[in-house]
């Protein structure tokens, strides 16, 4: 639960302006801290049950910490965040910034260009890396969703194959074994 926890306040308080590679490390650090501790119950059939609920719960925690682990790279790099038109205008913003901080700082255009252009790189940069962010957090639910889902379509799968098999769950707590069957279900 502290996890839980932690991941959402983390969460809120990394969305908050450009995505930092720290995000990365608090994200799979929590990640580990869920796959480490965290145990399903053993399976059992049925939407309502109460390994449904924990399965559910487990795969969206564990998409939170996967797209929180992501976002700085979602943020930085194209090819892995190829959303059609989602950054394209975030280059263009850059530029209105570079000519605007031009025009408010024109006084040192004549004294010191060097630092008129260090200013208008520093703003231009600012203003891609936060319109860069918030495109990043807007979609980041999707990447958080889709994680998921495979997490727990996965999950689920390898529990059912092994309840089938008769086989306790690794993700269980061990139990007191069955009178006449040996531990790994066989008789």
């Amino acid at each position: 639960m502290i996890g839980i926890g932690l991941a959402a306040v983390l969460t809120i308080a990394l969305a908050q302006g450009s995505w930092q590679w720290f995000a990365t490390y608090i994200g799979a650090t929590l990640l580990a801290v869920i796959l480490a501790f965290y145990r399903r119950p053993a399976w059992t059939p049925g939407v309502r049950s109460a390994y449904m609920r924990a399965l559910v719960a487990y795969s969206l925690v564990v998409g939170l910490c996967v797209a929180i682990a992501l976002a700085p790279v979602l943020q930085r790099w194209a090819w892995l965040f190829p959303m059609p038109g989602a950054r394209s205008g975030c280059h263009e913003l850059g530029r209105y910034e570079a000519v605007r901080s031009r025009a408010a700082l024109a006084d040192l255009a004549g004294r010191d260009g060097a630092a008129l252009a260090y200013a208008q790189q520093a703003h231009s940069g600012k203003a891609v890396a936060d319109c860069l962010a918030t495109t990043t957090t807007e979609w980041l639910p999707l990447y958080a969703g889709g994680a998921a889902v495979l997490v727990g379509a996965g999950a689920w799968s390898r529990d059912r194959a092994r309840a089938r098999k008769g086989l306790r769950p690794m993700s269980s707590s061990p139990g007191p074994a069955v009178a006449g069957t040996r531990q790994d279900g066989m008789k």
